[in-house]
C-alpha cells in the first residue's frame, strides 16, 4: 500500500467530501483508520482519509503539516 497526500483548498476539500460522501466511499478521520464516517481538523485545517480502488491511501487536506 502507499500513502498520497493531496494539499487542497477549502472549496475543493468541501466539493470532493460532499462527492465522497454522496458515492457513499468509505473515510476515515485518522491514517490508523479506526474514526470512521468523519474528518479531522489538524493542523488548523481539515483532513481526511480514504483508499482508491487499488487500496491506496489518499489523504486530502486543507493545512500542511508543517
Amino acid at each position: 500500500m502507499q500513502h498520497y497526500a493531496f494539499l487542497v483548498d477549502d472549496g475543493l476539500f468541501d466539493r470532493a467530501y460532499a462527492r465522497l460522501q454522496g458515492k457513499g466511499i468509505e473515510h476515515w478521520a485518522d491514517p490508523q483508520m479506526q474514526l470512521a464516517g468523519t474528518i479531522n481538523s489538524g493542523h488548523g485545517g481539515r483532513g481526511v482519509y480514504f483508499k482508491d480502488p487499488a487500496g491506496h491511501a489518499l489523504e486530502m487536506i486543507t493545512r500542511p503539516y508543517l
